[in-house]
């Protein structure tokens, strides 16, 4: 199970540094330089809620078809990461816009009223105040990412066992649990993996809305 668990985190940790900087950057940039009416804007505001709804095992023969065989990266971790990073990139779009679209506009007429730019009032002003919402997506990017089975059934693979690096196969908690409920004889097994996923679930929760009050209670 060891190495199941160890693969998870490695899985997460790959797609979220994938994922969080171009979900967040793109939703900088819909809700705050791009024009109000953008035809394209709201293009990209359906297509992203329309991504959001596509079923998991589409994700994954997306991941086996792009990722597998077209780019040659074989049933990986590096498969899996970049399927798993497309999968949940509309859900950092889609919370990270909302989040930033909340902060009132007095905060940023204030920013403008003393001289900042836009730039700087961005990131100075609008985004901390938008971080408790940005690390809600986050916590809903984790949890699909750890709950994950049919996408990386087809992309990174069901080796068991700790990969060497990115470009090996390897199985995470979920994928764990899926194999060893196939098999029928490891029961027992596959019940405390599911312990184990969900007690590393709920710590991940615990550990987001404790940093999210911390930063709540600093910006008051």
């Amino acid at each position: 199970m060891l190495p199941a668990i160890i693969n998870t985190v490695t899985m997460t940790v790959f797609s979220l540094v994938l994922a969080v900087p171009i979900g967040v950057f793109s939703a900088i940039y819909l809700a705050e330089y791009a024009k109000r009416g953008n035809p394209l804007v709201k293009v990209v505001r359906v297509t992203t809620e329309t991504l959001a709804g596509i079923p998991s095992i589409v994700y994954g023969l997306f991941g086996y078809l792009i990722f597998v065989i077209a780019c040659r990266f074989g049933l990986s971790m590096l498969s899996g990461a970049l399927t798993l990073a497309i999968m949940i990139l509309p859900t950092m779009m889609r919370t990270t816009e909302e989040a930033l679209l909340s902060v009132p506009d007095s905060f940023r007429e204030g920013s403008f009223g003393l001289g900042a730019g836009r730039l700087r009032t961005v990131f100075r002003v609008v985004l901390p105040s938008a971080v408790p919402g940005i690390l809600s997506g986050i916590i809903l990017s984790i949890g699909r990412i750890v709950g994950e089975t049919a996408a990386l059934i087809y992309t990174s693979g069901t080796v068991a066992g700790i990969p060497q690096d990115l470009m090996h196969s390897g199985r995470t908690l979920s994928i764990h649990m899926y194999a060893l409920l196939s098999e029928g004889l490891y029961m027992e097994e596959a019940y405390a993996t599911a312990v184990v996923l969900l007690v590393m679930v709920l710590f991940i929760n615990m550990l987001s809305g404790l940093i999210a009050k911390r930063l709540s209670a600093k910006k008051g």
